[in-house]
């Protein structure tokens, strides 16, 4: 499962060249989405006007909503110090879920932002997609 985060949904929405091929590439693969945390969505578009519509225009991008469980958790989450909401939210989705095997990998702008254990991957690396 591929995340997106605040920062890197901001990227996505501002036509960063490697998330918008990862996005139009996945939109070609069956099954394959990128998630971005409703909580992340929000505060995007909070930041930017249209950030949510422009990155809801790709059909490989789908919300993870705020359920009542993950509200608990995510609550939890703020109160221990783990960062704001949608960070917390993105940090949420990143965990292991019985809905989704495999590694989560967290696509950000902030890996210093998440604790240790969670993978993340910085946007602008040089390997972001094999890109060197």
């Amino acid at each position: 499962m591929i995340i997106l985060d605040t920062g890197a949904t901001r990227a996505l929405a501002d036509g960063h060249k490697t998330l918008n091929l990862l996005a139009a590439n996945m939109a070609h693969t069956p099954g394959d989405l990128l998630r971005i945390p409703a909580l992340c969505l929000m505060q995007a578009e909070s930041e930017d006007a249209s950030a949510g519509d422009r990155v809801l225009a790709f059909s490989s991008v789908v919300v993870d909503d705020l359920t009542t469980v993950s509200s608990v958790a995510v609550g939890t989450m703020i109160r221990d110090g783990y960062g704001g909401p949608d960070t917390c939210h993105a940090l949420y989705c990143a965990l292991p879920r019985a809905e989704f095997t495999g590694m989560s990998i967290l696509l950000t702008t902030r890996e210093e932002a998440y604790p240790p254990g969670v993978v993340t991957v910085d946007i602008d690396s040089p390997g972001m997609l094999g890109f060197h």
